[in-house]
């Protein structure tokens, strides 16, 4: 396709065929901006994907691992050839791994530090390029409170993903320095959510959960959306480099 598109702004989701991607897609799309999902989930993104278009939002979707720097590259030159540019990033796929040292393999831990903190670089690395041309750019990271506490309980180990979360502040920080002033780099760390992957865990164990939880209830994928739409889209912006925790006073530092 030849003719770029004149609409509104674009915002990439990776993992945004279901749960925090998706809520993250929804919150966006009420800003205006057109939205572009990005999962291996192929039946779930396609179902999304059309969700958002019935409702009116421009939508389309990619399958796409993001652990692999070339299909990212790949992905992402198709879509700049559809709109002027990429305006924002949310790096939000990631992939479960509830063992601890003594039990991850070694494929286990390559595989979630792939998908977690690799995937970030991989999609930065294919858009910032074009956000630096046009001037312009957000970039959301997905963390996690477990990277800061380490995982929920100690029954609930968290060991490769607490790391890859934690990586990924590191991240956020470096990049939002040396992006600036043209790029604005926050990540955001949820608490406990719920959505398709963890309402299983969750409900077995909502009340050790919502005890522990000052407004006394899990969240939700809109929670995390609403935070994420406001940091792609305020103005003026003087928010860069930080980890904002969204966790119903979960997790108090």
């Amino acid at each position: 396709m030849n003719n770029k598109s004149q609409g509104n702004s674009v915002a990439v989701v990776t993992g945004g065929a279901r749960g925090i991607g998706l809520g993250c897609a929804k919150a966006l799309s009420t800003k205006g901006f057109d939205i572009v999902l990005i999962d291996v989930l192929e039946e779930d993104l396609e179902r999304s994907a059309s969700a958002l278009s019935a409702s009116g939002v421009h939508t389309e979707s990619f399958v796409a691992d993001v652990s692999l720097f070339d299909r990212t590259q790949e992905v992402a030159k198709n879509i700049l050839t559809r709109y002027e540019s990429i305006n924002v990033l949310v790096n939000n796929a990631g992939t479960p791994m509830p063992k601890g040292l003594l039990e991850i393999s070694e494929a286990e831990w390559d595989r979630t530090i792939n998908v977690h903190l690799k995937g970030c670089f991989n999609w930065a690395r294919a858009v910032v390029p074009s956000m630096l041309r046009n001037g312009s750019g957000r970039i959301v990271n997905i963390s996690s409170i477990s990277a800061y506490s380490g995982g929920v309980t100690r029954a609930v180990s968290k060991f490769a993903y607490a790391a890859a979360k934690a990586g990924i502040l590191g991240m956020t920080r470096s990049l939002a320095k040396e992006l600036g002033p043209s790029i604005a780099v926050n990540a955001v760390c949820p608490g406990a959510i719920k959505t398709e992957l963890t309402a299983k865990m969750l409900e077995a164990r909502a009340t050790e959960f919502t005890e522990g939880i000052s407004l006394q209830r899990l969240g939700t994928p809109e929670d995390i959306g609403e935070v994420v739409a406001f940091l792609a889209s305020v103005e003026p912006n003087y928010i860069n480099g930080q980890a904002i925790t969204v966790d119903g006073c979960q997790w108090i530092t």
